[in-house]
């Protein structure tokens, strides 16, 4: 038995032994990829920038320190807070559905009060690799994008990628744009406080 094979079989077991099955939609190669995200679950991991094509000056993330936590996760739903400094208003969530996966960003202000410009995303058009998967922005958020005047992001396609016990990959592109951030899993880091979209406590 190959060692991808051996994966995808444990991986059916596990889901067996929970009494589930894999969603009808959802291709081996998606639940080989959610599940070695889940295996991260509770740890966080530094990040940098490996690419911004081209070059913005004004690039919120340049010269921040990047984290990324995976904080929460069940069978169908990992939430993964992405922080840049001090600002924790991002987190990632990745979503099992009936056709495959999607990728939704929650955004928050420090109240834990949801952001205007939140809940985009998209989901996967395809089986995509146990290494990759691509969510290219789905009606919802090109609706969002045109009322924010943001009309350029309507072509946005995000893109996860892992590499186990070596990186995790996020990725934006879009006509003329490029940006990725690499997150070294060789070397967790202590977890850093709750995101905003967790309320604070009153």
């Amino acid at each position: 038995m190959s060692p991808r094979t051996a994966l995808v079989f444990a991986f059916a077991l596990g889901l067996t032994a929970c009494g589930s099955t894999p969603d009808a939609g959802s291709s081996a190669a998606q639940d080989v990829f959610f599940q070695r995200v889940a295996t991260l679950c509770g740890q966080a991991f530094a990040g940098r920038i490996v690419a911004d094509r081209p070059p913005t000056p004004d690039n919120p993330l340049a010269g921040k320190a990047l984290t990324m936590h995976v904080r929460e996760c069940s069978r169908d739903t990992i939430r993964i807070p992405f922080f840049v400094g001090s600002d924790r208003s991002r987190t990632w969530v990745l979503t099992r559905t009936a056709t495959g996966l999607r990728l939704k960003h929650d955004h928050r202000h420090e109240d834990g009060t949801e952001a205007e410009l939140s809940q985009y995303g998209g989901d996967t058009l395809d089986m995509g690799t146990e290494e990759r998967q691509e969510f290219p922005a789905d009606a919802a958020s090109k609706a969002l994008f045109a009322r924010e005047d943001r009309a350029t992001s309507v072509s946005n396609v995000w893109a996860m990628e892992i590499e186990p016990h070596e990186r995790f990959t996020y990725e934006l592109t879009r006509p003329g744009r490029e940006v990725r951030i690499e997150f070294d899993l060789e070397h967790p880091i202590p977890a850093p406080p709750p995101p905003w979209s967790v309320a604070p406590k009153q």
